[in-house]
């Protein structure tokens, strides 16, 4: 924190902020609100300049004239105390000086007049745990950063009827200074940031409704927008006449959609045929995860009536999501009486836990493999696809809840990829409710949709008519390489969504910050697929990376860092040669595809765009890094990326292992990714054992079949003993069991995957998995047949069958013959060259 200061704050420094033009500038300000609270909606200001001590004072008279409106107004708020959050950058003296002003102002009015109002302050490092919060004003310090997140995660803590206030650098001068997300987000290589966001941000800003911007050092308006009224503020709710749950959980509600959410979930307590599954949809601050926890008590009410324990397992992408949902569980497991202890972890609930229930957290991988009664995913946009399906089907009984938008945000890609499989599974009986109606503040509200906008929040792909597939059947794409200067213009704001909403329905994972990146990252460019309609149906975000300046080649050999350059560094690291370090390329952050034309060559014709640009340019290579799934995987192969790194461990949310791929452009990178590629499948193979031994067959095998370079068989076999080999035609013939040969089997099984495809036993791709997961992975009998959906009796006789076909292959042993030559092993056969050893039926 900057070192305190004494701040000296007269009467005749307040006296001068007062000037005619704020007044009026307030009375505006005002006005508009009065007619807000009436629609619970909330008003947006903005104060300009660097004048500390004045915007601390105006600031402070805001926020004054609020507490005396709100109180003369007896609204709802002054039962629990009107809360105010103040939040900003503690290292800096400006920054502290205007904290200071505000809060004893602030302080010094509500203890004169003996009112219920506080004022909290908080560092903007801490954000995270304001995360379902509600304060009635909000006061965000943005002069020494513009993080998108920041404005992604508390804006919306605001109540309907409140304020926000943002205090930013002089209006005219803010895109030049210097921004601390910005200076994130450079590179060794690119010292200086673009400077695109906050022109951004401005922009959008002046061209919305409900938003007032006064310059404090110039005193001057520069924005005051009223916005047209639409819906009454009047909430009403009606509970249903007849409800499976306690009508004292009903009158927890606080919207219509809570009450009608919760009706819905009382269908999880059917016995299921199969599978029973809830979805929950809706914007961020409809209130799904509380309905969710409202439900929750009624569930385990009802179903103790014909169970003894009732365990309901609550997941997330990190423990701080489900926060409000175990909150609301608290309050409705009291409601019904229900008795239970907390248990937290890091002052955050992890688990309730009851005589005969508990409701737990569990990090996502780790609800995909235990048993429980329901299992309950928040934020369920967060996490990857194939997880989501994992713990669906493992369980009978399954709540799901997204986000569409807002700060925890992915798009309707959760619908379209994870909820088509739950409407075309016939053993499951799925119910969906969407909830439209906000639970702090009203439908409309201005601040919203201005926080919406200038984060695109709400980007949707566009809609695509059948003269747009006719276009896509002929590939007739336009390859797009707009400037990010011009994209981030009311100009060019439809192509920016355009683009931004295909990412947002794509990605598991989408945040604010994702856009500032795009925006202002020096090294970041933006590419997309246009139709001649002017459609966008494919986006890329690419980061030019390398060459690793020289003073930073040796600390990174010892375990150093530098900003950005992923795909160097980790080679460096993990291959060691030096010459990693003075290629230049581009690695493809991220690359997706319109989601309703999937499937039809679009992201593979963008790849080969990008490639022939990335050799214009003069790149050496071009490559990517993704969680590794099977379809993601075969994806990039299929269009020559060569995978040469995978991490050492799975990511803590998306469960994936991340790989690295590659594809050479010039010389000498072919020879560079051949020696790689060499070294990483050998290193896969030695480490499926330990580090790799939970790692999915199908993407092991895809990573092991991925050949770069050169081609040939070579002469050399598995070099069995004679002995080994006299062993393996007894395990075939049944004489011998697996676990006694599983030497052998370990010896062949790594040998054929050394070799390229086309040189190894004719194996088929099951029987190729079974050894990865039975012989290389070392699962048991029963874990391979659970990982690979068949009997364990039929594993046991495919793994004989796969015996045979390398007898066939190394020995020349048929069939019919085998047994022909078992026990004929001598110590002078045994003393010959292994790769002497040879059957023929002759």
């Amino acid at each position: 924190m900057a070192e305190k200061k004494r701040v000296v704050l007269t009467k005749e420094d307040v006296r001068k902020a007062m000037t005619r033009r704020y007044s009026e500038f307030k009375s505006l300000v005002f006005s508009e609100l009065r007619k807000a609270m009436e629609s619970r909606h909330r008003i947006l200001v903005i104060l300009s300049g660097d004048d500390a001590k004045r915007m601390g004072i105006l600031t402070a008279d805001l926020l004054i004239h609020f507490i005396r409106r709100a109180v003369k107004k007896k609204t709802a708020f002054r039962e629990e105390g009107l809360r105010i959050l103040y939040i900003f950058h503690d290292e800096f003296d400006d920054a502290v000086i205007r904290e200071r002003v505000t809060k004893r102002l602030v302080k010094r009015y509500v203890k004169r007049r003996k009112l219920g109002a506080s004022i909290e302050v908080g560092v903007y490092e801490a954000s995270e745990r304001y995360l379902g919060t509600t304060y009635q004003a909000l006061v965000m310090d943005l002069t020494h950063s513009l993080k998108p997140n920041d404005i992604g995660r508390l804006i919306g803590i605001v109540e309907g009827g409140g304020l926000v206030i943002l205090q930013v650098p002089p209006w005219m001068e803010w895109p030049q200074r210097e921004n601390l997300f910005q200076m994130m987000l450079t590179v060794p290589q690119y010292p200086e940031p673009r400077r695109v966001f906050v022109r951004w941000f401005q922009a959008a800003t002046l061209d919305s409704e409900g938003v007032f911007v006064y310059d404090v050092d110039k005193d001057e308006v520069i924005r005051a927008a009223p916005y047209r009224r639409r819906a009454s503020g009047e909430r009403r709710i009606e509970i249903p006449e007849e409800t499976l749950f306690d009508r004292k959980l009903y009158e927890l509600a606080l919207t219509q959609d809570q009450v009608n959410a919760v009706k819905v979930l009382e269908n999880i307590v059917k016995k299921p045929r199969k599978r029973i599954s809830v979805v929950l949809i809706a914007n961020r601050g409809r209130g799904k995860s509380c309905a969710i926890g409202i439900a929750l008590a009624g569930i385990i009410k009802e179903l103790m009536k014909v169970k003894h324990r009732i365990r309901v397992g609550v997941t997330a992408p990190e423990p701080l999501n489900v926060q409000a949902l175990m909150e609301m569980a608290m309050r409705s497991l009291d409601a019904v009486g229900l008795r239970y202890r907390v248990i937290k972890r890091r002052d955050m609930v992890i688990e309730l836990h009851g005589d005969r229930f508990s409701i737990e957290y569990w990090e996502p991988m780790i609800l995909a493999r235990i048993d429980v009664d329901i299992a309950v995913v928040d934020e369920a946009a967060g996490i990857p696809v194939p997880l989501l399906h994992t713990i669906w089907k493992r369980h009978k009984r399954s709540i799901f809840a997204s986000t569409i938008h807002g700060y925890e945000g992915a798009g309707r890609g959760f619908s379209v990829r994870f909820l088509k499989r739950l409407r075309e599974d016939p053993n499951t009986e799925l119910y969906m409710y969407e909830m439209e109606e906000p639970i702090r503040y009203g439908s409309d509200d201005p601040v919203e949709k201005w926080q919406f906008r200038v984060l695109l929040l709400d980007a949707e792909p566009d809609e695509l008519t059948e003269e747009d597939l006719e276009y896509i059947k002929r590939k007739e794409f336009i390859y797009l390489r707009p400037e990010p200067e011009e994209l981030f213009t009311l100009e060019k704001e439809k192509l920016l969504r355009s683009i931004f909403g295909i990412y947002v329905q794509a990605h598991y994972r989408n945040e604010p910050d994702d856009l500032g990146m795009m925006a202002d990252a020096p090294h970041h460019s933006i590419r997309a697929l246009m139709l001649p309609t002017g459609k966008v149906v494919a986006s890329a975000q690419l980061a030019e990376e390398g060459p690793i300046p020289e003073d930073y080649i040796d600390p990174l050999l010892r375990g150093g860092k530098i900003p950005g350059n992923i795909i160097p560094d980790r080679l460096l690291k993990h291959h060691r040669l030096r010459d990693f370090a003075y290629g230049r390329g581009w690695r493809i952050v991220r690359i997706a595809v319109h989601p309703s034309v999937q499937g039809r060559g679009i992201g593979s014709y963008l790849l080969k765009k990008l490639e022939e640009e990335a050799q214009e340019r003069g790149y050496e290579w071009i490559g990517s890094g993704f969680g590794a799934t099977e379809e993601l995987l075969r994806f990039w192969i299929k269009n020559g990326f060569i995978p040469l790194h995978i991490s050492p461990d799975r990511n803590p949310v998306s469960a994936e292992y991340t790989v690295l791929v590659l594809k050479p452009l010039k010389e000498p990178w072919p020879k560079l990714i051949e020696v790689a590629n060499r070294e990483f499948r050998r290193k896969i193979l030695e480490s499926l054992h330990d580090t790799y031994r939970d790692l999915e067959d199908g993407v092991a095998l895809l990573l092991l079949n991925a050949f770069f370079g050169d081609e040939s068989c070579g002469d050399e076999g598995p070099g069995l003993t004679r002995i080994q080999v006299d062993r393996l035609l007894s395990y075939y013939l049944g004489y011998m069991t697996y676990e006694s040969c599983s030497d052998i089997m370990e010896l062949l099984a790594k040998h054929h995957f050394s070799q390229h495809p086309r040189c190894r036993a004719p194996l088929s791709e099951f029987q190729e998995r079974l050894l990865i997961v039975r012989t290389l992975q070392g699962h048991s009998w029963e874990r391979a047949a659970d990982i690979l959906g068949r009997r364990k009796l039929r594993l046991i006789d495919e793994m004989r069958r796969i015996a045979l076909e390398f007898l066939k292959h190394y020995y020349g042993v048929e069939k019919k013959s085998a047994d022909g030559y078992v026990g004929l092993a001598t110590l002078r056969e045994y003393l010959r060259r292994p790769e002497a050893v040879r059957f023929t039926d002759a």
